[in-house]
This record gives C-alpha cells, sequence and structure tokens, in this order.
C-alpha cells in the first residue's frame, strides 16, 4: 500500500482534542442521567463503561505524548552538553 492509499491519521493533539470531547460529554450524561426505569439504568451503565474507555485511551495517549516530549528534550539537554552519540 502506499502513502497516498493510506487514510489520514489525525494528529495526536487533535485526537487528544476529540476524546476530552467525549469524556466531558460522557461525564455529563452520567452525571445528570436520571433513572426512571430499568432501560434507562442500562444506558446509564454503557456511558460510565464508555467514560471509562475514553478516559484510559486519554491517560495513554498523553503519557505516550510526555514521554517523547521528555525524550526530545534530553535529546537537546544531551546536544548542549556534548554527550550525544558518544
Amino acid at each position: 500500500m502506499s502513502s497516498d492509499d493510506e487514510p489520514d491519521v489525525p494528529d495526536r493533539d487533535v485526537v487528544l482534542g476529540y476524546l476530552e470531547g467525549a469524556l466531558e460529554e460522557a461525564h455529563e450524561k452520567v452525571e445528570s442521567g436520571r433513572v426512571y426505569d430499568a432501560e434507562n439504568e442500562k444506558v446509564r451503565i454503557q456511558w460510565i463503561r464508555g467514560l471509562a474507555y475514553v478516559a484510559g485511551q486519554y491517560r495513554q495517549l498523553k503519557k505516550d505524548k510526555d514521554l517523547e516530549e521528555m525524550e526530545a528534550r534530553l535529546e537537546r539537554i544531551e546536544e548542549a552538553q556534548g554527550l550525544g552519540d558518544q
């Protein structure tokens, strides 16, 4: 598959923005949901599960981003001190 055939992959910051929006929406649904019947409770439970999943994905992406930023920072420090590629 050539690079022209590959779908556009959104930037990590864009994905983090989507996940932040999903977290807020799911949290609002969980907090404000009133339980009138069993079916509403099932829907609320699904929102809670969705919230947990999105929170995990967000955490992982943030962790990956933080690690990449720390690695880049360390490389700059090593280069400044003349320690790079010894």
